[in-house]
């Protein structure tokens, strides 16, 4: 072969490669398009836009928090009126953008951090197995409080007390954590009303109110969301959630 046949060879091969690879990105590009615009088509179905007219209600997470402890909240503030009609922003709020990684493994991406967090109607502080690395981060406890500056409900569940026991923002009043927690809670936190566990599933005085937590977290959501609509839309939204069914459930 001589050069400048291997030269036209070599020049063709590139062209035929490069035209390949174009076809291949276009290709590709198509597809993940397709994939994108499908997802999309989907998500809008049910995504609630955040509507500043209406009350936001903010989930607090952070690593090792109890997954149920989020839904829960979740699960009850985002259920529409039995006409359809959205009632709150429900937002996950964390110290940093960082997907968070709840006790049972799960990813949560929170909405909103510590500094661009919205006003809040209500702040639901959860719990971890193990509370000690945020019990003694400054930040959280910094949030918390400020954030009561404007709340005008903030709830806690489970281990959840400890928080609002370390910020002081609930001293001299009525809370209840995680069944057999309340003896440390109140030796920590001696001015707290801390409740008996082992009776007391939920407890309200004022604007604090509080639960043994897991899935007794249902009922402090349950509680404040009739609260703040009416008994008919809490019996509305428990039929939607079919809590009837799991109260009667029998092996």
């Amino acid at each position: 072969m001589t050069p400048l046949k291997f030269i036209f060879g070599l020049v063709f091969s590139s062209f035929l490669i490069a035209c390949n690879s174009n076809n291949t990105k276009t290709k590709t590009s198509e597809t993940t398009q397709e994939i994108v615009i499908n997802k999309s088509d989907t998500l809008t179905k049910h995504l609630k836009p955040f509507n500043p007219e209406l009350p936001t209600i903010g989930l607090l997470m952070y690593n090792g928090v109890l997954q149920s402890e989020v839904v829960a909240t979740s699960d009850v503030f985002g259920k529409p009126t039995e006409e359809g009609k959205q009632l709150f922003n429900v937002i996950t709020i964390a110290e940093t953008n960082h997907p968070i990684t709840t006790e049972e493994g799960l990813h949560f991406v929170p909405d909103y951090t510590f500094k661009n967090c919205p006003k809040l109607k209500a702040l639901f502080v959860p719990s971890a197995y193990d509370m000690y690395a945020q019990v003694h981060n400054k930040n959280i406890i910094d949030f918390i409080k400020n954030k009561n500056k404007e709340t005008e409900y903030t709830v806690s569940n489970c281990g959840g007390a400890q928080l609002i026991g370390a910020s002081g923002i609930a001293d001299g009043h009525k809370i209840v954590t995680w069944i057999g927690g309340g003896k440390q809670l109140q030796i920590d936190y001696p001015n707290l009303l801390v409740q008996n566990d082992s009776l007391i599933t939920y407890a309200e005085d004022g604007k604090f109110l509080s639960s043994n937590g897991n899935l007794a977290s249902y009922i402090s959501a349950l509680k404040l969301l009739e609260k703040m609509t009416s008994p008919e839309h809490r019996k509305f939204v428990e039929s939607y959630l079919y809590l009837d069914r799991l109260q009667n459930w029998k092996e």
